[in-house]
């Protein structure tokens, strides 16, 4: 066969498996007492960026009353969990506790049927305590971003021994600050950053925790420009983190400053940036 068309086969192959997109078909079994029959149900999840309102990721209701959604996916794998247009609306446990995200494998089942035991929203709000350890502080609410002339919290993690030596330290920038170390802050719960550094037997590290842009969190953490979400401003980000924090924590504290004790951590979004 000629190499020309062996070659247009094989590109031809290959992009169709990379632009490939799989089906995942779910219908919801079983809803809470307190679901008005007017509620609209999203699902979101890793496909969508976590979006909790995306029209094209809605729920149908049929003249009986169920629930289904065909999604077509990119992924073999993901998580979801369902909402009713918001994060304040998610599903939640009989009692109103968080759950965990759903997990979804269309290698495994592409027809997944959902039990909602309960809407967090239909609970009274519960009191939340402070979690953040001793070794995290705010070293500033209203710290200055020239690049992008916005205002942001900026946390800080010291290690244990960091204020009875005289040691540098590695030092880790973490995305979504809010999310790091305190459950009063995170969203849908704290990450457990500061309990696992103060636990760990590994090398100890300074951890800097960024806080997001709350509605600009999509456009600092996104390079390129969106149809969505407008300008993309990760580049000046960047820049921030580089020519202004990177700059400010290694004068104010005892760091290590070359590449190989300097790290960046996100995820979702964060991960990307």
């Amino acid at each position: 066969m000629n190499k020309k068309i062996v070659f247009l086969l094989l590109t031809v192959f290959i992009f169709l498996n990379v632009t490939a997109q799989h089906k995942l078909h779910l219908s919801i079994h079983s809803l809470p007492p307190s679901t008005a029959k007017n509620d609209i149900i999203y699902i979101a999840g890793t496909f969508n960026n976590w979006n909790p309102k995306d029209e094209n990721y809605r729920f149908t209701r049929d003249s009986y009353g169920n629930y289904s959604v065909d999604l077509p996916v990119k992924e073999k794998t993901g998580e979801y969990k369902l909402t009713r247009g918001g994060w304040d609306k998610v599903e939640s446990d009989k009692d109103g506790n968080g759950i965990g995200n759903r997990q979804y494998n269309v290698e495994a089942n592409d027809l997944l049927g959902i039990i909602v035991s309960g809407w967090a929203d239909h609970f009274a709000p519960k009191q939340k305590i402070s979690t953040a350890s001793k070794n995290v502080k705010i070293i500033d609410t209203a710290f200055y971003i020239p690049q992008l002339k916005r205002k942001r919290s900026i946390r800080i993690y010291l290690p244990d021994d960091y204020l009875v030596s005289n040691k540098r330290y590695p030092v880790l920038y973490m995305h979504d600050g809010q999310n790091l170390f305190d459950q009063l802050t995170g969203f849908a719960g704290e990450w457990g950053v500061d309990e696992f550094m103060d636990s760990t037997k590994i090398k100890k590290a300074i951890i800097v925790g960024i806080d997001n842009g709350g509605n600009k969190r999509m456009n600092e953490y996104n390079p390129y420009d969106h149809k969505t979400y407008g300008a993309g401003e990760g580049g000046q980000y960047v820049d921030f983190l580089v020519k202004s924090l990177k700059p400010f924590i290694d004068k104010k504290y005892r760091t290590l400053k070359d590449k190989q004790n300097t790290s960046i951590s996100g995820s979702s979004m964060g991960g990307l940036i």
